[in-house]
């Protein structure tokens, strides 16, 4: 098995990758390869050979014992061949020739199939070159010994047994991936890019007079394990999962009905991702199927709300040095003041909707095609300070943590459960709730924003966003912001 631990040079990327893919070892030989794509793709508007080298690891400790341990080594293709609005894809974990000119053959049929007179879309250029790093290529998986892994479990069930008594279980697990990626395009013009990923979890269970609560928390981001070691990071992540489950062992059934909803900063951005983020979207604007479709320089928030897609955040778990197009990420301001500037595009979405690839490109891995994804999402600073927006309120909730939810894209609407909420009672934060909900329409609860924090804050690094089967890693993030008039489902009576 290749040890990627010697390649940490990334002062060219492409250098770097081109002995995971080529050679003795992988089977491909790079100027045959060059000449397939030539020949599969000649016939296409665009397309790209995508090429993974993937190690991943996770452990997992649960109830005083090292329950999972798992290391996979992953490594494919992806051919896509892209001709007007329809693509084909082959892909293979098996890197030799004949499965290469398999894919290649799916791509040259496009043409073939083709039928009426319709223009072919001109090949698009190739992506510009990044301008950063954004992260290290030090591996993960093979940096810290698998001792000192384990001890880290056992120190982190051992702390948070020896914090309360009323502990009933304890969760901790740990995961770490190094991947490398090469995208090559017509001609022999290669990218390639080296995303290292770490996250820890934390999850416990009190019970106290017969009732029983849990509490979570994460950390991650584009680094290494000592991410959760320095300082005794770990420690941050247990308190905080114990104290959420602490605060539910006391909270009072949810209100019901409409009133005022303050968010908090950070991690309640999950609720601007799913309900408005995706429905920035290139390809659900391209068709039409967006409550956003259509409205670009209209007013689609209130004024104060700006709204950015940034994946050239450093060392941020959502953060790409370049897509999987090998387009740059960038900085996207989608919406500006209230006011739809712009989406979020690949290359296929970008060229149909006469627009400039966007850097948003992004797939789970080599088994799947590219879409218009998001990276790191969140809104920027207003100018109130938090404490008068709770101040301002007279009777609301204020919601600080969010688990599951649904959106519909089409429409907007969304439902979220608030994992950790609050009564706001006279301008003061009072009794902890459970069970609440919150129901409304993303371009709705846009326009119903009232006051905007000077706290933004990103989550902590453990997001994970689906789209069409595919997940891939994201960031969130907003300031604290008022909401008037949102409806919240209860358990109250």
């Amino acid at each position: 098995m290749q040890n990627s631990a010697i390649a940490t040079d990334t002062s060219d990327p492409v250098a770097v990758t081109d002995h995971l893919f080529f050679g003795a070892q992988s089977g491909l030989e790079q100027g045959k390869t060059v000449k397939i794509v030539d020949e599969a793709l000649a016939s296409c508007d665009d397309g790209e050979l995508y090429l993974e080298y993937a190690l991943s690891e996770a452990l997992v400790w649960d109830d005083g014992r090292l329950k999972e341990a798992s290391f996979d080594t992953e490594r494919g293709f992806g051919l896509r061949g892209v001709l007007e609005d329809r693509f084909s894809y082959g892909h293979s974990s098996d890197l030799k020739e004949h499965s290469l000119k398999e894919a290649a053959d799916l791509a040259q049929t496009m043409k073939q199939a083709q039928s009426g007179n319709m223009v072919a879309i001109a090949m698009q250029e190739k992506p510009p070159q990044p301008k950063k790093k954004l992260y290290s290529a030090d591996d993960p998986v093979a940096g810290v010994a698998f001792a000192e892994k384990i001890k880290l479990l056992q120190d982190i069930d051992s702390y948070i047994r020896s914090k309360d008594n009323r502990i009933r279980q304890v969760s901790v697990s740990m995961t770490g991936s190094w991947k490398a990626v090469q995208i090559l395009r017509a001609g022999g013009d290669a990218r390639a890019d080296i995303r290292p990923l770490v996250r820890l979890d934390v999850s416990i269970v009190l019970e106290a007079d017969g009732r029983m609560e849990s509490g979570h928390d994460g950390r991650g981001g584009r680094q290494d394990y000592t991410l959760f070691l320095k300082d005794d990071a770990w420690k941050q992540v247990a308190d905080e999962a114990l104290r959420q489950a602490a605060v539910k062992l006391d909270a009072v059934a949810a209100p019901a009905g409409e009133m005022t909803v303050v968010l908090g900063p950070g991690w309640p951005g999950v609720l601007l991702h799913e309900a408005v983020g995706h429905g920035l979207e290139g390809d659900f604007n391209r068709k039409g199927t967006s409550a956003f479709a259509g409205l670009l320089g209209e007013r689609v928030a209130a004024k104060g709300v700006t709204v950015v897609d940034d994946g050239t955040l450093p060392d941020r778990r959502g953060s790409l040095t370049i897509d999987d197009e090998g387009t740059p990420t960038q900085k996207n301001v989608l919406i500006e003041d209230g006011i739809l500037v712009g989406y979020m595009q690949d290359r296929l979405n970008a060229k149909l909707m006469g627009r400039a690839p966007t850097g948003n490109g992004r797939r789970e891995s080599y088994e799947y095609a590219p879409m218009p994804r998001m990276t790191n999402t969140y809104m920027l600073d207003g100018q109130d300070d938090p404490e008068d927006i709770v101040k301002s309120v007279k009777n609301g909730l204020y919601a600080v943590n969010f688990g599951g939810g649904q959106v519909d894209i089409t429409s907007g609407k969304f439902v979220f459960e608030a994992s950790e909420a609050y009564l706001i009672e006279d301008g003061k934060v009072t009794a902890p709730v459970k069970g609440a909900t919150l129901i409304g329409s993303g371009p709705e609860a846009l326009k119903r924003v009232s006051m905007i924090g000077n706290d933004m804050k990103l989550d902590a690094g453990i997001g994970t966003c689906g789209k069409d089967g595919q997940g891939v890693p994201v960031g969130v993030g907003q300031p604290t912001m008022r909401i008037d008039g949102m409806t919240v489902g209860g358990t109250a009576a």
